[in-house]
């Protein structure tokens, strides 16, 4: 018989092997390489998302990495921004190159030029961004006239989707900020992206995935990384996974040594950043957000919004605010979807965390708005 796994447990499983249960004594470039990315639309949001696993957290280690191209801004999962490592950008980028074409010809940029071969111009963008790297603007009016007369705002979105390229530094740097500029990926990490054996790639990182997310379903990985047709691939594996199933019946995969941890582990109060992969890594998101009308995330800079897990689950907002000058304040702000009761007290400590972390040295408090 095929063991059931509760909501909760299944909670439990993602807490632990996201090191939301306990803070791990990791470094930067192991942590992003074990959870296979974390989501960096924001550049500033990677940051949050490693102080809040890590035992000692070092902006300047993850921020050093970048600079060094160990680790890397690339748009891979679901189309969106992540931090990678270098090797995962080589071994992920080709795999979802079907997501990122699909995408794009959805788009308004991608309707535009529908039925055009427009090789001969992206070969001419990666041409120009070798040269020094260039934002979407910059790119679109030396694009203009390449391929008659053809949008070249399009065309520069078309290159951006289309062909492997990454957000060069000082963008996402820690303290620092830059403009999207693009390069490709093989001219910033100095080696060709790779052609790979598509079958084993994607076993290779179902099996990854199954590892930081598990137990999860098959539309659970589609859902994380933007792929279809990935059943196959789990039954290719599955002599090599063990099984179980929902509450809901659904039938979820996991690797053999997936820690599963008790349904009664406490779970502390975490802060996470803005689309944390801990939520968004799932289709069905419900072992991790608490069944609660829950308040949007409030507009402002990037970087300073995102959610409060209590007792695992996704039970409120924060938002950071901050006043200029050199008497400015920051205050974070605390919006809960339903009563947070006795965990109060650890919301605004591990807030008051958060804050200090962010604003360092900037006088303010921890407000918690009433549910």
């Amino acid at each position: 018989m095929i063991p059931v796994l509760s909501r909760r447990a299944l909670g439990r499983a993602t807490l632990a092997r996201h090191l939301l249960l306990e803070r791990a004594p990791l470094d930067p470039e192991t942590t992003v390489h074990d959870l296979l990315g974390l989501q960096a639309q924001v550049p500033a949001v990677p940051y949050t998302a490693l102080w809040t696993r890590l035992a000692d957290p070092d902006p300047t280690a993850a921020s050093a990495a970048l600079s060094a191209r160990r680790l890397v801004r690339a748009a891979t999962l679901r189309t969106t921004v992540h931090t990678l490592t270098a090797a995962d950008a080589l071994l992920l980028r080709p795999l979802v190159q079907p997501v990122m074409e699909r995408t794009f010809a959805g788009t308004a940029w991608g309707r535009a030029l529908r039925g055009h071969d427009i090789t001969p111009v992206l070969a001419h963008a990666a041409a120009l961004v070798a040269e020094r790297p260039r934002t979407r603007a910059e790119l679109a009016p030396l694009l203009a006239g390449r391929s008659g007369h053809l949008d070249a705002e399009a065309l520069s979105w078309a290159f951006s989707y289309l062909v492997p390229v990454v957000q060069v530094t000082p963008r996402g740097l820690w303290g620092a900020s830059g403009r999207a500029a693009l390069t490709t990926l093989e001219h910033w990490l100095g080696r060709p992206v790779p052609e790979l054996e598509r079958g084993t790639a994607l076993e290779e990182v179902v099996l990854r995935y199954l590892r930081a997310f598990g137990p999860a379903a098959v539309r659970d990985v589609q859902a994380w990384c933007g792929l279809t047709r990935l059943r196959e691939v789990a039954e290719r594996l599955r002599p090599r996974l063990r099984r179980f199933r929902g509450e809901d019946g659904a039938q979820l995969w996991d690797v053999p040594d997936g820690v599963l941890p008790g349904e009664d582990v406490p779970a502390p109060v975490r802060f996470l950043p803005e689309y944390d992969n801990a939520t968004l890594g799932y289709a069905h998101r419900a072992r991790v957000v608490a069944d609660a009308e829950h308040i949007p995330l409030q507009g402002g800079p990037g970087g300073a919004v995102g959610t409060v897990l209590v007792d695992g689950l996704v039970s409120a907002t924060w938002a950071l605010h901050r006043t200029a000058g050199p008497g400015g304040t920051a205050l974070l702000h605390v919006r809960p979807s339903l009563p947070l009761g006795a965990a109060a007290g650890d919301v605004e400590t591990e807030g008051e965390r958060l804050r200090a972390f962010l604003a360092p040295g900037a006088a303010g408090e921890v407000r918690l708005a009433t549910a």
